[in-house]
């Protein structure tokens, strides 16, 4: 099936590595050429020049710090000057502390809304009237599924998703008659280069063992595993494609159908 995808332009946040990596490549399989960004140059310009050999497309890096307004609007405005247009805005980039209430700290809050939230707030300000002047685009916001299945242990990923999941559903409401599309699309467990990370956050948290806690994402999951980093991808680069145009103001999940519920271990002892 051809996407229509071939000639369009993408920006995209967190496009060093993991699902924003993958988004990326995916997209310039597709003919489009892109625009990414992250914190760090050198990982940033190393996944710029894999993307570029192995498609041929353009491929323009910018370091950014998210959390900065002014890099922000750089970002964006960079981006198009050198793209010529931005057609999908696709917001990844960031990540939010896992913990229960009783240790997470203000910072963990702060970083959480800040990268996570404020991160994609910035640039759709900056995007959205360019989108808005060439008459339509298309945006992604990856964002997670504890926004949609809570759970106590990853209260502040929660909240931040929370936010970004009602920010997409707002913004589909105020946009749809300049023909700019929205979809928050909320992954499950996912293995990518932070994963581990997050396995030792949930062992500490419940009290036990790494090689435990490693098991309870995939047995809360029918399927029985985690998501690979292209399953979610071959999503989002789907869904940027004009034949998807009309999967506007929504959610989807890519979580294997997971239940939160069985990863519980607070009352075993």
């Amino acid at each position: 099936m051809d996407l229509y995808l071939k000639g369009k332009t993408a920006l995209i946040t967190g496009g060093s590595e993991g699902i924003g990596k993958g988004i990326a490549m995916g997209l310039a399989e597709e003919g489009v050429d892109i625009a990414i960004c992250s914190r760090r140059p050198k990982p940033l310009e190393a996944t710029a020049q894999e993307i570029r050999d192995a498609t041929g497309v353009k491929v323009v890096a910018i370091p950014t710090d998210l959390t900065d307004d002014d890099q922000c609007r750089e970002f964006i405005e960079q981006g198009a000057k050198e793209l010529g247009r931005v057609d999908i805005m696709v917001n990844n980039a960031g990540s939010s502390p896992g913990g229960v209430i009783e240790t997470l700290t203000e910072e963990d809050w702060a970083q959480s809304l800040q990268l996570k939230f404020m991160g994609y707030v910035r640039c759709l300000r900056y995007v959205l009237p360019i989108m808005v002047k060439q008459g339509g685009g298309r945006v992604l916001n990856l964002i997670g599924n504890d926004g949609v299945k809570p759970s106590y242990w990853e209260i502040a990923p929660g909240a931040a998703n929370a936010a970004g999941q009602n920010l997409t559903i707002s913004l589909a409401g105020q946009y749809g008659k300049h023909d700019i599309s929205f979809v928050a699309v909320n992954p499950g467990p996912v293995r990518t280069e932070r994963w581990t990370g997050l396995v030792n956050a949930m062992s500490r948290d419940m009290n036990i063992p790494f090689e435990e806690a490693d098991t309870l994402a995939p047995a809360s999951i029918p399927l029985g595993r985690i998501a690979e980093t292209k399953e979610v991808a071959d999503l989002c680069v789907m869904l940027s494609s004009p034949r998807t145009h009309f999967v506007n103001g929504t959610q989807i999940e890519i979580d294997g159908g997971q239940e939160k519920s069985l990863m519980d271990r607070s009352r075993d002892g």
